[in-house]
């Protein structure tokens, strides 16, 4: 029988253990969330990302700027924040306005305050095994569901669709740390559906809707749909043709509310573990 994983009732265990410890906090977590750009669904993203961080008593700044904004006051705001001991992380929301470069954006950020993960002083030491100061998020909300879960990652074929920065690299990094056999798939992969096939893991991040059909995942396979697909009628899907892989998988995250509410619940996180960081010895 098929179990669909619950990423609202992970994420909020996770949310609810923080608003407890947060209480017992003399000092409070402060997150600050810089917004350049004009697109929809970013904003509803910052918004979100505010409210959970009221909601957990976290001090939040939200910096809002519009198309006048220069590379150079983005930069003075950069270093003004990575100055200011009262913030804890920092977070750039992406894109940015086309004329701003995102790259040198992120590596400005301190990376001891990096609340993304995507500094890369942050990857090089999540790849290298190291512990880095932040692990980015939606990475880190996939494999803490799967441990949520019991699934066990020792030794089992994964395969991970998508190579971002963002989800798939450090994805695949994750499930290697984790003694995982992982491949690492793209649009230029070549038989894509003998790898799935083969695979017990199989996490998709592609932003392809229905990309992986049932005749491409093996009895029992544990899935995870990072993809998210607005349709013309305002419906959320997956990469997965969920209803009829579930049929087939022992595990599947469904597309709302699987791996999206980890994100935020590990965005959450990071920026406790940042700030208990930066207050070692005072709290």
């Amino acid at each position: 029988m098929t179990t669909i994983i619950d990423g609202k009732l992970c994420a909020k265990k996770i949310l609810d253990d923080l608003k407890q410890k947060t209480k017992k906090l003399q000092k409070k977590p402060a997150l600050a969330v810089i917004l350049a750009n004009d697109d929809a669904s970013s904003k509803v993203y910052v918004a979100s990302k505010e409210k959970h961080s009221l909601d957990l008593g976290f001090d939040s700044c939200v910096y809002r700027f519009d198309k006048s904004i220069t590379q150079g006051e983005l930069i003075k705001l950069i270093h003004e924040l990575n100055e200011n001991p009262n913030i804890n992380g920092i977070l750039v929301q992406l894109p940015l306005f086309k004329h701003l470069n995102s790259q040198e954006i992120i590596e400005l950020i301190n990376p001891k305050k990096d609340v993304d993960g995507f500094h890369p002083i942050n990857v090089g030491k999540l790849n290298c095994g190291l512990e880095p100061y932040a692990i980015c998020c939606t990475p880190k909300g996939i494999i803490k569901l799967l441990k949520e879960y019991k699934i066990n990652l020792t030794g089992k074929n994964a395969i991970v669709i998508g190579r971002s920065n963002i989800v798939g690299k450090p994805t695949a990094t994750l499930l290697t740390n984790e003694n995982a056999t992982v491949t690492l798939a793209h649009s230029k992969t070549k038989n894509l559906k003998e790898l799935t096939k083969n695979a017990d893991i199989i996490i998709s991040a592609t932003g392809v809707a229905k990309l992986i059909k049932a005749d491409m995942v093996k009895k029992g396979a544990v899935v995870i749909d990072v993809g998210i697909n607005k349709q013309a009628n305002g419906k959320l899907i997956g990469d997965v043709d969920f209803e009829k892989v579930k049929n087939i998988a022992s595990y599947i995250t469904p597309v709302p509310g699987g791996v999206g509410p980890m994100t935020i619940a590990c965005l959450m996180e990071n920026t406790y573990e940042l700030f208990l960081a930066q207050n070692k010895g005072i709290i």
